[in-house]
């Protein structure tokens, strides 16, 4: 699903209105049809068969996305409830169309009222309402909210009452999902045309609720021109599963390696090897430290662990390098990092072989770490395919910043200057390609957040790699695939008690179900 910024909806409702010759009041009467929807829809369900027509708070800014809520509040009026709209601003700044809009309420019997938040009656009033509309500010504001319109935003969030955003929640910066000060907690937000990247960056997916597109009259072809923009979310309907040759064998869906492991962290290249496997990858072959091997033995019959040199710590000593390499070269792509430790003579390994390997790489964990000032060696690989998974303290060890909360342009910065893949982890995790495209996840959920979680999604993606499909196909599918498990580990266990080993035994799950949509 595509996303769109700020700027390129201010184009496309630009060339719609002057260009098109489509009324803005039109836009706006269809938008706020949209609002008025999921609002009688949360009324309804906050009265729960009480008596009486219903009420509603619409809290209206002086701009158009303040022409917004004047008109909900005069659509809700006229489907029967009681309506108070309240102007959070200052009239002489009100847009001609929101001016256009109150003389349409007025028109009714509606009233376009001042904020006055030290009224007693208003607030008691508020208390009884089933539904409140967010239309102070929609997305253009990109500085803090401060007066009367974070008094309107701290009522909304403290009545206990179900909110709609127009738009966008009050307070969500556009672009980045930064909270502006503070911001709406919507129940809902109906949004045009196409979803706002701060609708799913930073904290503005935790503001923005149940997201919901409407379409509002834009020409199709002015969506489709937006739609170019390189950040989008993935969805089930995005993705892609080769099919499998009725004549297949082993070898067609990928021979893939694993390096990992060290005395104390045997699960990581385990977890790794089993999510490889149940995502369909053909040869599995871990190695693992010598004092490890009977471990990662015991627990892999469908993989193939061999012993590697280890020095006295546990972990791997530099005498890995050359059965490293013996393996590499019969592999289709190699994970390393899962469980490695961050000792030097292990680090010396990783090092070695990012520079010796130039088939496909994914780096988890400490082969991430390993990178640390050594970014010289990641340069060398650009044109090599080359994946980084590390979550946010990993990528400020690689340089990455993230000062200024915006992750988006971060990641996208570290991968064209790396001409790498990197997928920054986190809260809706970011897939970034060196072309500047990028992705956001919106699967997954806080039961992941446990130690071996990530080993899991290094095992996916080295398994969905090493059946052939590209990095671009591969990555974000991935990341989807692996929050889906979570998913479903926590619907079936809760989010408490679900274990990373339960991510592995949900993959076959997530897999049947995209069963339908191959190639």
């Amino acid at each position: 699903m595509k996303i769109a910024t700020a700027q390129q909806m201010r184009d496309m409702d630009r060339v719609a209105i002057q260009e098109r010759g489509i009324p803005s009041v039109q836009l706006m009467e269809t938008a706020a049809r949209a609002v008025a929807d999921a609002a009688l829809e949360l009324a309804a369900k906050h009265r729960k068969g009480k008596e009486g027509p219903g009420r509603a708070v619409c809290f209206c800014g002086a701009g158009n996305n303040g022409g917004d809520g004047v008109c909900t509040a005069r659509l809700l009026l006229e489907a029967g409830l009681e309506v108070r709209a309240v102007l959070v601003g200052k009239r002489e700044k009100m847009t001609p169309d929101c001016r256009e809009m109150e003389r349409r309420l007025e028109d009714l019997g509606g009233q376009l009222e001042d904020f006055n938040p030290n009224s007693p009656e208003f607030a008691l009033w508020c208390l009884e309402a089933d539904v409140m509309v967010d239309a102070l500010f929609g997305i253009g504001l990109n500085t803090e909210l401060r007066g009367n319109a974070r008094t309107a935003v701290q009522m909304m969030n403290t009545c206990d009452i179900p909110v709609v955003a127009a738009d966008i929640a009050s307070g969500v910066e556009a672009d980045t999902g930064k909270v502006l000060g503070d911001a709406v907690q919507a129940d809902v937000t109906v949004t045009f045309s196409l979803p706002k990247a701060g609708q799913f960056l930073g904290q503005g997916g935790l503001h923005t609720g149940e997201l919901k597109v409407a379409d509002i009259g834009i020409p199709l072809d002015l969506i489709l021109w937006a739609e170019e923009n390189q950040f989008s979310s993935v969805t089930r309907e995005d993705l892609f599963l080769p099919r499998r040759p009725r004549d297949a064998h082993k070898g067609d869906f990928g021979r893939v390696y694993i390096l990992g492991g060290a005395v104390g962290y045997s699960g990581a290249p385990v977890l790794a090897a089993k999510a490889a496997l149940r995502t369909g990858a053909g040869l599995v072959t871990v190695g693992v430290p010598a004092p490890v091997w009977p471990v990662a033995a015991a627990k892999l019959d469908e993989a193939m662990p061999h012993p590697l040199p280890a020095g006295k710590e546990g972990m791997l000593s530099l005498e890995a390098m050359e059965p490293v390499m013996d393996h590499l070269s019969a592999c289709d792509v190699a994970l390393i990092g899962p469980g490695l430790g961050r000792g030097n003579s292990a680090s010396s390994v990783v090092r070695h072989l990012i520079r010796a390997y130039h088939g496909p790489l994914i780096l988890d964990a400490d082969g991430i770490n390993a990178l640390e000032g050594h970014m010289d060696i990641l340069e060398a690989r650009k044109g090599l395919i080359t994946v980084l998974t590390p979550h946010d303290g990993e990528f400020a060890r690689l340089g990455g910043d993230l000062s200024d909360g915006d992750r988006l342009a971060a990641a996208r910065r570290f991968a064209e200057e790396y001409q790498c893949c990197l997928i920054l982890k986190g809260y809706r995790t970011i897939t970034a390609l060196p072309d500047g495209q990028a992705f956001v996840n919106t699967t997954g959920n806080p039961g992941m957040s446990k130690g071996g979680s990530g080993d899991i999604l290094g095992g996916m993606l080295l398994a969905l790699m090493g059946q052939g499909l590209s990095v671009r196909e591969a990555a974000p599918m991935a990341v989807w695939m692996h929050g889906r498990a979570g998913d479903l580990a926590a619907a079936d266990l809760g989010e408490y008690g679900m274990l990373p080993g339960d991510l592995v035994e949900r993959i076959p799950r997530v897999l049947r179900e995209c069963e339908g949509r191959r190639s």
